[in-house]
């Protein structure tokens, strides 16, 4: 699961979440590796000639755009949210590369999940209401994440509010 709870305190607990990445960074230089030595099979039957260098740079242009589009994704996927829940206080922070920090805060006893299964960006899509407010919370994360991160902060929320 690409979110772990974690207990800072006897009174608080951290709910960190992070986008699922499929591709680590070492295997990511072994596809674009991968590609380049590919590539230069088929210049292998135009060696010495001039038509090698007609040829040399598309594969360049390709070797390069991928691993810039691959850049672009680990870029894209820097993003996290941290859920801190205390006695009191409910407080959402959600760190994304393109829009900053983007904070959400309400009083623990009104903050209450809900799992809206049709009409979100997404299916069973979560969000977090509480003082007048509602944001999202692991957009990113799968269809099956989100219905047990549902689960767990309903569980969790109410188990708070109990004692």
């Amino acid at each position: 699961m690409p979110y772990k709870w974690t207990q800072t305190s006897e009174s608080e607990q951290e709910l960190r979440l992070w986008p699922h990445n499929s591709l680590p960074p070492r295997w990511a230089m072994c596809v674009v590796f991968s590609v380049f030595l590919f590539g230069l099979i088929p210049l292998m039957a135009v060696l010495g000639s001039a038509l090698l260098w007609g040829l040399l740079p598309f594969l360049l242009i390709t070797v390069v755009g991928l691993w810039l589009a691959i850049q672009a994704n680990y870029r894209a996927r820097s993003m996290f949210e941290v859920l801190t829940l205390n006695a009191t206080q409910a407080t959402l922070v959600h760190h994304d590369p393109r829009k900053g920090r983007q904070e959400w805060a309400c009083n623990r006893y009104w903050a209450r999940p809900e799992m809206h299964k049709h009409g979100g960006p997404v299916p069973n899509y979560v969000t977090l209401t509480g003082d007048g407010r509602e944001v999202e919370i692991g957009a990113f994360l799968s269809e099956d994440e989100r219905i047990a991160l549902y689960d767990d902060l309903k569980q969790i929320l109410r188990e708070r509010v109990a004692q």
